[in-house]
């Protein structure tokens, strides 16, 4: 009898392992199918370029000059995650203090310390303006962000003369190239730096708090959340993120063109729209992100060790926002049914 009752058991119990195992399928497909398509997308560059593609020096372009991408992605996720999308200004926010540096100390004398901390205050200030425009006054945040990005850029080229400042002390540029195993310390910066925001947004009330003032601003009020305290916090960590990356860039080069800050502006959100399709699908996510600066920087690499043409960067970055932006809406709309 007790048998017959097993038996007869069988095949509603595998009726219901079925769906649950496909489930559970479905989810990792969903967190992981990214990083399989890196994976071979890597595999396809090593396959017809091994001969450049294999090498060491690959690994430490792709791995190793993203630290600017990473910073600026970090500093855009602080708005997105409360639910400011469009900071259009973090681009010229962080060139404002990769230029200042060397204005200050190669132009004017300063020391490097001294010059740095000037560049990340101005780079806070330009957050903490940001803040005070949209939360406390009401203004647009396509307006807020965009005029000040615009005017921030003016301020870099008018300092710097509408031309590259170089020519910061050698030793200065170890706070961002010193090597730890064949990669840069600013690599490992970037690490502790995105690892640090994901436990912040996953493990504390704070993040928790963002997360919910991000999904519904009314209900968090209601709920007794300090929702502008928040969304005025995040445009300051944001422009003070952007700052640091700024001062960390200009070390590496040992100097800055500040007619390239807004080129990182694509990429920037390329990066953070794609990240919400890694690991927690239809959430911006600072890990998803993190890989996703990497995929893109291997996909652009390839195409270039393939000959293809330079215009292929803003392709590649265009192409991958407005797939990325679609599957993050669809996902976020799977998730709220």
């Amino acid at each position: 009898m007790t048998a017959t009752s097993v038996n007869d058991a069988s095949p509603d119990r595998q009726e219901t392992v079925a769906p649950a195992a496909a489930h559970a399928a479905g989810v990792f497909g969903a967190r992981f199918a990214v990083v399989g398509v890196w994976i071979l997308l890597a595999a396809g560059y090593a396959f017809a370029v091994p001969e450049t593609f294999l090498t060491q020096g690959t690994f430490q372009t792709i791995f190793g000059s993203q630290q600017a991408l990473v910073f600026l992605t970090a500093a855009l996720l602080c708005t997105i995650c409360v639910g400011e999308f469009v900071d259009l200004s973090v681009a010229s926010v962080f060139g404002l203090a990769a230029i200042l540096v060397p204005v200050l100390v190669v132009d004017h004398g300063w020391g490097v310390w001294a010059a740095s901390f000037v560049a990340v205050a101005a780079a806070t200030v330009c957050g903490l303006v940001n803040g005070i425009l949209v939360v406390r006054f009401g203004v647009n945040t396509i307006v807020v962000t965009l005029g000040m990005g615009t005017f921030v850029l003016g301020i870099s080229l008018w300092s710097s003369n509408l031309a590259p400042v170089s020519g910061l002390p050698g030793d200065f540029a170890q706070i961002a190239l010193y090597d730890i195993g064949g990669l840069p310390v600013s690599f490992f910066e970037g690490i502790v730096l995105m690892v640090a925001f994901a436990y912040v947004l996953g493990a504390t009330p704070l993040g928790r708090n963002m997360r919910f003032v991000g999904s519904n601003r009314e209900v968090s009020r209601l709920a007794g959340i300090r929702v502008n305290r928040i969304r005025f916090g995040a445009f300051v960590a944001a422009g003070l993120i952007a700052g640091v990356g700024g001062v960390l860039s200009g070390a590496a080069t040992g100097g800055f063109d500040p007619t390239v800050a807004q080129s990182y502006l694509l990429p920037t959100f390329a990066s953070a729209f794609l990240g919400t399709a890694i690991l927690q699908p239809g959430r911006f996510n600072p890990l998803g992100t993190l890989i996703a600066v990497y995929f893109l920087a291997t996909g652009i690499l390839g195409l270039q060790l393939l000959g293809v043409a330079g215009w292929v960067a803003n392709v590649f970055y265009g192409g991958v926002l407005i797939v990325a932006v679609t599957i993050s809406t669809l996902l976020h709309a799977r998730s709220g049914s």
